[in-house]
Order: structure tokens, then sequence, then C-alpha cells
């Protein structure tokens, strides 16, 4: 591998956000990588070095609201379409015309939402754990309420300006532990247990994460890493994505049912539940996703699926994007 592969390069460009926090490794077709909720652009650490050596330039970034990247302060500005922008003028910023955009979790829906509604700047696009679904239906907010009976989804929970906040802030580092092993493979509630989705009335998300477990995957100096940016930042950027769901509904009423016609790829894990969940949304990829190159479902891997299996996720990006027309 080539020094100028290996060496990683930070900077901050201009967007609609403000600054956007790049992190870049490699020449070659660009290919933008988006974080989900609550992570970074280090959530990408093992795909950057690796994309560089395949020959691409590998771009990773703190989206609006994380890490070194601007922080509206108004709610409204962390909805879906305001992000998708932050992502073209990344692109552009960078000097390019287009790119690949990958994403995982919430990244996934902005990699989605990127490639269906810029699709002059997006020419394929990859989604991690949660599948693509046209927007339709009712109002958000109306199903997450409709859900989980005597108990509330973590969704309508994080809705609520400050309420998620107070519990996360007094104790980061606690609660992303916690948190990231609810989701993770190896660490997550046996099946039969309490839901981690979902809140008693009156209690936390917190009372039903595992008890000191640590996943495999998450060393102590990375969860130093992530605890430190949320620690600096506040949670209240991250959580206003959830909170302009419906914002993002009415926004979006003209891409109705849309497919997303590009060359695409979804990964997603046999245990986590932004995946099962959506088992529907995957069956109806040959209508919503009429260029899908592949779909994949990992056996026994959890939300995390980047950092959780790197090796196989590795693997099957670059043999995607080796797939992908120049």
């Amino acid at each position: 591998m080539s020094q100028q592969a290996t060496a990683l390069t930070h900077r901050l460009v201009s967007s609609p956000a403000g600054r956007i926090h790049v992190v870049e490794q490699g020449t070659g077709p660009l290919v933008l990588l988006v974080h989900g909720f609550p992570e970074s652009w280090y959530s990408w650490r093992h795909q950057l070095p690796v994309l560089a050596a395949a020959g691409y330039r590998a771009v990773a970034i703190d989206v609006r609201g994380y890490g070194r990247s601007s922080k509206p302060g108004d709610p409204d500005a962390y909805r879906m379409l305001e992000l998708v922008e932050d992502n073209a003028a990344v692109v552009h910023a960078l000097g390019e015309q287009s790119a690949v955009v990958v994403g995982h979790d919430w990244g996934a829906a902005i990699a989605a939402n990127s490639a269906l509604s810029r699709p002059d700047v997006f020419r394929a696009v990859g989604l991690l754990s949660v599948p693509y679904a046209p927007r339709g239906g009712p109002r958000p907010s109306q199903i997450f309420a409709q859900m989980g009976g005597d108990e509330e989804f973590y969704v309508s929970y994080f809705q609520q300006a400050g309420r998620a906040e107070a519990e996360i802030e007094p104790d980061v580092r606690g609660w992303l532990a916690g948190f990231y092993a609810a989701l993770s493979a190896d660490t997550m509630p046996a099946p039969g247990a309490p839901s981690t989705h979902f809140v008693s009335r009156g209690g936390t998300l917190r009372d039903r994460f595992p008890a000191g477990r640590r996943p495999a995957w998450l060393s102590e100096n990375d969860l130093d890493v992530y605890a430190g940016e949320f620690e600096r930042t506040g949670m209240s950027g991250p959580l206003n994505r959830y909170r302009n769901m419906d914002r993002d509904w009415e926004d979006l009423a003209d891409f109705d049912g849309a497919p997303i016609v590009q060359p695409s790829l979804f990964i997603g894990g046999s245990l986590d539940a932004s995946t099962t969940w959506m088992a529907d949304a995957i069956k109806a990829y040959p209508t919503t996703l009429p260029g899908l190159v592949s779909a994949h479902v990992i056996d026994g891997c959890g939300h995390w699926i980047q950092q959780e299996r790197p090796h196989e996720i590795n693997r099957l990006l670059t043999d995607w994007l080796a797939s992908l027309p120049i």
C-alpha cells in the first residue's frame, strides 16, 4: 500500500450547513461515506484505507450537527433535503462532479435520498443496515405513535426536544457504551428479553441496555473517540434528525413511491432490527431499486455492520464498486 493511500487528510469544506468536516484517503473515483446515529466519520475507519488501496478517493464526513461540522441551532435545519445538499456541496468542494454515496443507519437514508433527489451528482448508492423504502403512507409520527402498545417506540422518545438529551448528556460515555452494546450481535439482549427499541412509560431507553458488556468491535479507545465528540458537541444536533421526520415526509412529497434507478447495493445484519423489521422493503427491491447489483444479509451480524464485520463489508463494497461503470 502506498504512503498516499495510507495518509488521512482532515479538512473543512463549505456547505449549506456552514462547514462540513471531511476525512479523505486515497485517489481515484470519489466514494462518499455517510454515518448514522450516534456515530461520526470515525465509523468508517476500517473502510477508508481499504477503499483507498483499491483505487478510490474515500471521503468520510461528519454529518451536520456532529463532530467538527457546523451545528445550526434551528431544528428545522436538520431536515433530509438539507443534508442531501450538504453531500452535494462536499462533492463539488472537493473538485468533483459526481460520486458514489454509501451510508449506514441514518446515513443510509441520507444516501438514498441523495441518489433519489440529486441523480446529477450521485451515480450509485450503497445502503448499510437500513433498507430503502420510498416515501409514502401516513405521517411518520402517526406510525411511530401506534407502535409498542403501552410502551413508547424509541423514535417517538427522541422526537421531543430535550428529553433524550436529559438522559444521555449526564453520562455520555456510559450511555453510548450501552447503546452500542444493545444493538451489537455479541452483546445484545437475549431473544425474549424486553426490547431495547422501546421505552416503558416513565422510563428511559437506558433502562434496558446490557449492563457492563462491551462489544468486541468497540475498544476502549474507540469509545473514548465517540464519547469525546459528543461530550464536546452535545446531542441535540444528532437528535434533530429524528425531529424532522414529518417535515421530510412533507418535503419529499414529489418523490412519493419513487424508485432509485442508479446502481445500488444493500447489506444488512441478520440480527439487526433495522434490517429484519423492513423485510418487506427488501422484498420490494425489484420495484424500488431496479438498479440493484446485489443484496446481502450477513448471518449473525448486528447493527454496527461496518465495524462488527469490517472484512466482509470491505470485500462486498470493493466488489460492488469494481462492478460500476467509471
